[in-house]
C-alpha cells in the first residue's frame, strides 16, 4: 500500500485534498493506522482518484460525484463516464463543451493505459556522478520549461546531454512545487541565477516513460511497487530525464514524448 504522501504524488491530489476527501466519505483510505492515524491507499484506489480529481476540474459537487462513485465498481468508472456524456448530450445543450472534455479525458486515459504498456520495465542502474547546472524554483512543475530555457541561454555549448528535472517533495504539489531544472555540462561556468555542482553517483530504480507527462502517474506506481517489494529507502530527489518532450518552438507530440524516472534508493 501506499502512504498518503506517495497516493499523492501518484494521483495529482494534494495531502490536504486527501483528508478532506476521506472526512467527506468521497475517497476512505484503505487502511489507517490506529496508533499513528496514518493513511494507508491502494493501487487500484488511483483510477477512482482520477476521476474524482476530473470530475471536481468539472464543478461536479461531493454530493454528485458520491452518487455516480456508488453507481457502478470501480473498473466501470470510464463507461458509466460515457454514459454521462450521452445524457449530457441528450438533456442540455449547452453542455457541449463539458461533453467534449469528458471525450478527451476517457480517450487520454485509454492511451495511457496503452501507453504504460509498451513502456520499457522497471530496472535497476547505478549512475555515475555528473556535472550539471542548475535551477531551483517553486511552482508549479509546468514552470521548469522558464528554468531549461534559461539554462540553454547561458551554458549553450557546455550543454552534453538531456535535460533532467529534480523533485525535492516527497508528495504532489500543485503551485508550490519544490523542483530544479538541470543541464548535464562538460566544464564549470559562472552564471548569474544558475549553480553549478557535481550530482553524485547514485543507485536508482528507473523505468521509461513514453508518453504525455500527465499519463506518468501509472509508471511512477510501477516503480514505487517495486521500490516496496525490495523494501528501499526513496532518497530524495528524484529525478525525470527528458530524452524526447517539446522542444522550444513546437510542442510537439505529445504520444511521443520519451521520459526516464529514476528513483534514487537506499536498502
Amino acid at each position: 500500500m501506499f502512504s498518503i504522501g506517495e497516493f499523492s504524488k501518484l494521483s495529482g491530489l494534494t495531502v490536504k485534498t486527501l483528508r478532506f476527501y476521506h472526512e467527506e466519505g468521497l475517497l476512505i483510505p484503505a487502511f489507517v493506522d490506529p496508533d499513528t492515524g496514518y493513511r494507508y491507499y491502494r493501487e487500484n484506489q488511483l483510477e477512482t482518484a482520477r476521476v474524482i480529481a476530473y470530475l471536481r476540474g468539472l464543478e461536479f459537487s461531493i454530493g454528485d460525484i458520491k452518487e455516480l462513485l456508488g453507481r457502478e465498481d470501480e473498473a466501470d468508472l470510464l463507461a458509466l463516464l460515457e454514459r454521462q456524456r450521452q445524457q449530457i448530450k441528450e438533456q442540455i445543450k449547452r453542455l457541449q463543451r463539458t461533453v467534449r472534455s469528458l471525450d478527451q479525458f476517457i480517450s487520454e486515459e485509454r492511451q495511457g493505459e496503452a501507453m504504460a504498456e509498451i513502456s520499457e520495465g522497471v530496472q535497476e542502474k547505478s549512475l555515475e556522478a555528473v556535472l550539471v547546472a542548475g535551477i531551483r524554483m517553486k511552482g508549479r512543475y509546468s514552470d521548469c520549461g522558464k528554468g531549461f530555457a534559461q539554462l540553454g541561454r547561458g551554458f549553450g555549448r557546455l550543454i552534453c546531454g538531456k535535460p533532467l528535472l529534480l523533485h525535492y517533495d516527497a508528495e504532489y504539489r500543485e503551485d508550490d512545487a519544490d523542483f530544479e531544472a538541470c543541464m548535464p555540462i562538460r566544464q564549470r561556468k559562472s552564471v548569474e541565477g544558475a549553480a553549478v555542482r557535481e550530482l553524485p553517483a547514485v543507485r536508482c530504480v528507473t523505468l521509461v516513460h513514453k508518453g504525455p507527462y500527465d499519463q506518468m502517474g501509472r509508471s511512477y506506481a510501477k516503480v514505487l511497487k517495486w521500490i516496496k517489494d525490495k523494501n528501499y529507502k526513496v532518497v530524495l530527489p528524484t529525478r525525470e530525464v527528458y530524452f524526447k518532450g517539446p522542444g522550444m518552438i513546437f510542442r510537439g507530440n505529445p504520444k511521443n514524448y520519451v521520459t526516464e524516472i529514476q528513483i534514487p534508493v537506499e536498502g
